[in-house]
């Protein structure tokens, strides 16, 4: 009986040894050639770079509108003016950009009525958008033009614009406060 167990143990070890070998057969060269798909990649082919030169800095954009930029308090009329005209921006090199998309918001006044006593009260309202072209549409600049009163603003923000290899800069804020 102790023989028969020592040959099964013999054989069990025998087996287990044999699988083992096995794995170690299938698994190490799995494992080599999975450190080395990294080191087998192939550098870029230097004809087929487009030869654009990096820019270094972003540029010092400035954002103008009919030659008003950053912020400029101006009268009404102005205003009604202003707004058919188009967003321009330009950098320190005088190079124009092309607007890629903004945002306006209109706030002007408004009137609330306090329904316990019927009183009417001032306050705000703003209305905004976001656009992809320059000037606005007209459907905005009617409605701007029809409603603007001395007190309201005009703000032009996210202005995104583009360099002529593609890359997405925001360029400087527009705010016109009527007077």
């Amino acid at each position: 009986m102790q023989l028969v167990a020592k040959e099964n143990t013999n054989l069990y070890l025998q087996n287990k040894n044999a699988m083992l070998n096995r794995v170690k057969k299938i698994f190490i060269p799995i494992v080599f050639s999975l450190l080395t798909v990294p080191v087998l990649a192939q550098p870029p082919k230097k004809g087929n770079a487009k030869n654009i030169p990096a820019q270094k800095t972003k540029p010092k954009f400035k954002s103008t509108i009919d030659n008003y930029s950053d912020s400029a308090v101006i009268s009404a009329d102005a205003a009604r003016h202003l707004i058919a005209q188009p967003i321009i921006v330009t950098d320190e090199k005088n190079i124009t950009y092309k607007i890629t998309s903004y945002q306006l918001v209109y706030k002007r006044v408004a009137v609330t009525e306090d329904e316990a006593t019927g009183k009417a009260s001032p306050t705000t309202s703003m209305v905004s958008n976001q656009f992809t072209a320059t000037p606005l549409p007209d459907i905005w600049k009617n409605i701007i033009a029809e409603e603007l009163q001395p007190g309201e603003e005009i703000y032009l923000f996210d202005i995104v614009v583009k360099d002529a290899q593609g890359k997405l800069f925001f360029a400087p804020d527009i705010k016109i406060k009527t007077k």
